[in-house]
């Protein structure tokens, strides 16, 4: 690939950041860095921001920040925090130092408002929220000044000085900068910049009861720790002015903010608010319940970080919010997961298979292959006796034509073993199917029959003396509706089958020494053990993402 290929498939913000390294800006340097508010944990979404920022000061030799931005005592904690230094590594990032945060710089965020103060860019007002609101008017509309916004630079510093000792009760007064009531850009209209929580901090305790707002505090950790990109969402893209100004006026070293359009995915919701809402009203098992678009929730289904890296690269960055299929994540998987797992013969819902002409006390040990995709993967021996197991819905009573698995009087291929064909069933009182009797063909062994007949139909199975008892989970995706953001009510949009257990699966045998890897069963699709439920008597594996199946599709036209 020659320079000016290479120069056309970079994204916008790399080509900035070329631009700025040709014309020194920055003398030479890359500082990017990634911002959580550890007030949840990360999802798919930050996966995206993750993967950029890292990975940019990756590319040209820069660093990147781990910092938090804990402005928010009421909605903040040290598990969230843990579990975001946890995430990011697993992702496979480093960064400089130790994490930092916010509240590192309370102090001097502190002093930055006085300066804004003695200037006479700030005030303290005594308006309520809802009047705040009021009075800022509309995009069509000027907003009005407030009635405390010339008040005298001494008794701002006054009134100040007593929000920060804890005089006044929890939104009593606020810190507003002074900018424009008529400014077009809502933001600028005398933004807060602290307001008054009497609230224990998770970091600094009790020792504040103001706290600044973000749009204040994040342009002053960007100048504070040297960024020179600060790469934010789309959404901050009418802040930038906001950011700009606190940064003009206080003469500070200034970051130039730039923004991408943040990862939408279907069938799901990225909110972090709507996701807590999952957690604590019981619709999932907590943030890592593997149908949760969290990193934990991936990582404990079994996503790989390769996956998750391949796929932020893969959706690229753009300045155009769009809403991306959910098979792009999923298929990013299988691609990496089919050439690395080995396979193994499952079987979720059982029935029994008894090949009558078998003899009664043979087991033999067959060979099957451990990866197509692997050579050198090599073989494993599986036991095949007289009693099986195969899937239930692997045969038919009445089958329609285009069914080319097990009926009556119809033949299959055992995969890796013999010819079968139904010759009867059993049922019990209720008239539910307990056995399938069939006979085999010993001269088809490996599936060449000794007069070239072929069968069309191919299944799995385990023999029944050996298998091991196992509980399967199969999860699909958490919302029945594309685009459940959109709905008044996201928790109407559920999907009340997205999760579906079969407690008696069997598994072939070797499985007891499963060293916590994904496999994949057969047919069937990607599993792994559940990292979480290790304590059980019983292995509990669940689908981490499935295989195509033609026959799904046929029932569908």
């Amino acid at each position: 690939m020659n320079s000016k290929s290479k120069t056309l498939d970079k994204n916008f913000i790399q080509k900035i950041i070329d631009e700025d390294l040709i014309n020194d800006k920055w003398e030479g340097r890359v500082h990017t860095r990634f911002p959580p508010e550890p007030n949840g944990y990360l999802h798919i979404g930050h996966a995206k921001s993750i993967c950029l920022n890292f990975g940019i000061a990756e590319q040209y030799g820069g660093k990147c920040n781990l910092r938090f931005d804990d402005t928010n005592p009421l909605k903040e904690d040290t598990e969230f925090v843990k579990s975001i230094i946890e995430d990011v590594k697993w992702l496979g990032y480093k960064w400089n130092d130790d994490p930092l945060f916010a509240s590192d710089y309370f102090d001097q965020m502190h002093d930055y408002a006085l300066m804004l103060i003695q200037s006479g860019k700030a005030y303290v007002c005594d308006q309520s929220p809802d009047e705040i609101r009021k009075f800022r008017g509309t995009l069509t509309n000027p907003g009005e000044d407030s009635p405390y916004r010339n008040r005298s630079m001494n008794e701002n510093l006054e009134l100040f000085a007593k929000m920060k000792d804890g005089i006044f009760k929890n939104g009593e007064k606020t810190l507003r900068a002074k900018i424009d009531m008529s400014h077009p850009n809502l933001n600028m209209r005398d933004p807060v910049l602290y307001r008054i929580l009497h609230a224990e901090h998770h970091r600094t305790g009790s020792k504040w009861c103001i706290y600044p707002m973000y749009d204040w505090a994040h342009g002053l950790e960007d100048s504070i720790e040297n960024i020179t990109h600060s790469i934010c969402t789309l959404e901050f893209e009418d802040h930038r002015p906001l950011y700009d100004w606190y940064l003009n006026e206080l003469e500070i070293y200034h970051p130039q903010q730039i923004e991408f359009a943040r990862l939408n995915i279907n069938f799901t919701v990225l909110s972090k608010r709507k996701l807590k809402k999952l957690v604590d009203d019981k619709h999932v098992d907590g943030w890592d319940d593997p149908r949760m678009p969290t990193i934990s929730g991936l990582r404990r289904r079994g996503y790989t970080p390769s996956s998750i890296r391949k796929f932020s690269n893969s959706v690229g960055v753009t300045k155009r919010n769009s809403i991306i299929d959910v098979v792009r994540l999923e298929n990013a998987l299988r691609e990496e997961l089919n050439k690395t797992s080995p396979r193994v013969f499952a079987v979720v819902d059982p029935i029994k298979v008894i090949i009558t002409n078998y003899p009664e006390y043979k087991t033999e040990m067959i060979e099957a292959v451990n990866n197509p995709e692997k050579p050198d993967s090599g073989v494993r021996k599986i036991p095949f006796s007289k009693e099986l197991f195969i899937e239930r819905n692997d045969f038919m009573e009445d089958p329609p034509k285009k069914f080319f698995r097990l009926s009556i009087g119809k033949e299959v291929r055992l995969k890796y073993a013999y010819f079968i064909k139904c010759v009867d069933i059993v049922k019990n009182s209720k008239n539910e199917l307990i056995e399938i009797h069939c006979t085999y063909d010993p001269k088809s062994f490996g599936g060449k029959a000794s007069d070239g007949r072929k069968v069309k139909g191919t299944l799995h199975w385990v023999s029944a003396h050996n298998a091991l008892d196992v509980e399967v989970k199969y999860y699909d995706r958490l919302f029945a509706k594309e685009n459940p953001e959109q709905e008044i009510n996201f928790i109407h949009a559920l999907n009340s089958e997205s999760s579906k257990i079969f407690p008696n699966a069997k598994i072939e045998s070797g499985m007891e020494t499963d060293n916590k890897q994904t496999y994949q069963f057969e047919r069937l699709g990607y599993f792994k053990k559940d990292s979480k439920l290790e304590h059980r008597d019983k292995s509990v594996y669940i689908r981490v993402v499935s295989l195509r199946d033609s026959w799904a599709k046929a029932l569908k036209k």
